[in-house]
């Protein structure tokens, strides 16, 4: 009898892992080099002269060809972009006009407000949105259900500059229950500097990590609002798309099986339709809190948050585009971070994607 040979040991898996792995890495490289493409044409065409913005406009002729000669101005622009490649791909996002300072230095002390901000925004937006659309798909046409698509129509309707307002005018001015804009009251932030080591410039992290919670429930008085101005309104994004998820789960043959078992109602909702309704719900939250992180303009801008989109916004007033463009690609950066992250979180949370 012909002896049995051993099989080899299977290799299609690791193969196929490596192929959506390069696959992913190549998707990613693609879409970044773009961003900087669009970038460097916004950058050539824009009608700002950076040579002018530098040495302002009594720079003699001199002057000016040295300062363009320096900065590779005169040279092709197939040789421009290559250098803005080089410099972007090892941290060099260019100097601004307006301070004068390293633009990639500024970002990391203007992004950690954001950051904190959009954080809490989207865990208030998923501990109220989830739920709320899980109730609605489970009771269509209800008055819950009714109550949620006026909430979100509420959300998608109102101007955020007037929802900013009119919180500051009750919960701050009437009522006192808030903090006023900024993240700090002015005491508290004159010895913010001397008392709080700046570890991570996250105001509530690096507080609690220095046990000054005084400073720490200040902070929280002023970040509680314009927080929960922007959870409203990722709710009403995430709760709708809930909605929709679930009641799409909730008429599939697989529930009305688990339903004729017996199985009970809250394990039918929330472990079998959930599961799967949790699928492409990753998806909204990552693209949620993406666009919280890209910098929520108005609203840094009224409660003078001292954030990325604040930052972008009064570089682009005094025409400081080396800051806006660096800013730009910060916010690009993170939204394709988050869109790998939310696909890698798809691919581990449904086997049927892997």
């Amino acid at each position: 009898m012909a002896a049995t040979e051993a099989s080899p040991p299977p290799r299609h898996g690791l193969i196929r892992l490596l192929r959506q792995s390069g696959s992913t890495a190549l998707s990613l490289a693609i879409t970044f080099l773009g961003l900087l493409a669009v970038t460097f044409v916004i950058a050539r065409i824009v009608p700002v002269d950076p040579v002018t913005a530098i040495l302002g406009e009594r720079a003699t002729a001199a002057q000016i060809a040295e300062a363009r000669a320096r900065l590779g101005l005169d040279d092709p622009l197939w040789q421009q972009f290559g250098i803005y490649v080089w410099d972007v791909l090892h941290g060099d996002l260019g100097q601004s006009i307006r301070t004068r300072e390293p633009i990639l230095s500024e970002i990391f002390r203007y992004f950690p407000a954001t950051l904190e901000l959009a954080t809490i925004a989207t865990i208030l937006g998923v501990l109220i949105g989830v739920p709320a659309g899980v109730l609605a798909a489970t009771r269509p046409g209800s008055w819950p259900d009714q109550l949620l698509r006026l909430v979100g129509l509420m959300g998608y309707s109102m101007p955020v500059f007037w929802l900013g307002l009119m919180g500051l005018l009750l919960f701050y001015g009437e009522l006192g229950w808030v903090g006023g804009p900024g993240r700090l009251d002015s005491a508290y932030d004159m010895m913010l500097d001397f008392k709080v080591p700046a570890l991570t410039h996250m105001i509530l992290v690096d507080t609690a990590m220095a046990g000054e919670w005084e400073m720490f429930g200040n902070a929280i008085s002023h970040i509680i609002l314009p927080a929960s101005l922007l959870g409203y309104l990722s709710m009403a994004y995430i709760s709708r798309m809930t909605r929709s998820f679930m009641m799409n789960e909730l008429g599939q043959e697989y529930i009305t099986t688990a339903r004729v078992k017996g199985m009970p109602e809250a394990r039918v909702i929330w472990v079998h339709a959930m599961r799967n309704a949790a699928v492409p719900l990753i998806t909204v939250i990552a693209l949620s809190y993406a666009f919280l992180l890209e910098g929520a303009v108005l609203t840094e801008t009224i409660f003078a948050w001292p954030g990325l989109g604040r930052y972008i916004t009064d570089a682009l007033l005094v025409n400081d585009m080396p800051a806006v463009l660096g800013g730009t690609i910060v916010v690009g950066a993170v939204y394709i971070g988050l869109n790998i992250l939310s696909d890698l979180l798809y691919r581990l949370a449904d086997p049927r994607a892997r």
